[in-house]
C-alpha cells in the first residue's frame, strides 16, 4: 500500500539527516508491525495551501492509495487570509474524495502573535473541514512538541529528530485507521 505523505517543511523533515522525517519515522513503524506500506513524501519546505492546491493533481499522478495532508502551518506564519486558506483545503478535499484516497487530514494551530481572533478563525479551519469531509482528523499535527526546545531545532519552529519520531508516534494509531479505511474500500469495491 502506497500512502502520499503531502505537506510542507513539517512533512519534508526540514533540517532533518534523510530517513528522520515524520513520513521515514511512519514508515519504519508500520513496517516493523507488519504493515506493507510505503510512505511516498511530497513535502516542499516553504509551501503554503496555495502552493499545495497547484501541485496536489502532479502528486496524485503516483497513484497513492491512501495520503497525509498536512499544510497549512505557513499560511499562519504569513498571516494569510484563513478564508481563503479554508478554501484551498476545501479544493485539496475535494480532489482526494473525488479520487475516492482516503486521506487523514492533520490541523494546525497559528502562532500567539497573530492574535486571539485570528488564532481562533485560524485553527476552526481544520475542525470545519474534517467534519464537513468527514475524514480521519488529527487536531494539532505538532501536539506535544510545539514550543518544546528540547523536541525542535534552534528556529524553534521545526521538530528535530526526537520531536519527528514523538509526531510520527502520534500519528500512527491514525495512521492504523486510514489502512483499514483503505482496506475496507478496496474490499468493498
Amino acid at each position: 500500500m502506497n500512502i502520499l505523505a503531502f505537506g510542507d517543511s513539517l512533512t519534508a523533515g526540514y533540517g532533518l539527516d534523510p530517513g528522520a522525517a515524520v513520513p521515514d519515522r511512519l514508515e519504519t513503524m508500520l513496517r516493523e508491525n507488519g504493515y506493507n506500506v510505503t510512505i511516498i513524501n511530497a513535502g516542499v519546505s516553504g509551501d503554503t495551501t496555495s502552493g499545495g492546491l497547484a501541485r496536489l493533481p502532479w502528486s496524485l499522478e503516483q497513484n497513492p492509495d491512501a495520503a497525509i495532508l498536512e499544510l497549512g502551518a505557513n499560511d499562519g506564519l504569513r498571516g494569510e487570509d484563513p478564508q481563503m486558506m479554508e478554501d484551498n483545503l476545501d479544493a485539496m478535499l475535494r480532489i482526494f474524495a473525488e479520487r475516492s484516497i482516503p486521506l487523514l487530514f492533520t490541523g494546525m494551530k497559528a502562532m500567539p502573535n497573530l492574535g486571539e481572533a485570528y488564532e481562533k478563525d485560524f485553527s476552526a479551519v481544520f475542525t470545519r473541514l474534517a467534519e464537513r469531509h468527514d475524514v480521519i482528523f488529527y487536531p494539532f499535527y505538532l501536539e506535544g512538541v510545539a514550543g518544546n526546545p528540547d523536541l525542535n531545532l534552534p528556529d524553534g519552529i521545526h521538530p528535530n529528530e526526537e520531536g519527528a519520531r514523538r509526531i510520527a508516534e502520534n500519528l500512527y494509531p491514525y495512521v492504523v485507521k486510514l489502512i483499514e479505511k483503505t482496506r475496507s474500500q478496496k474490499e468493498a469495491g
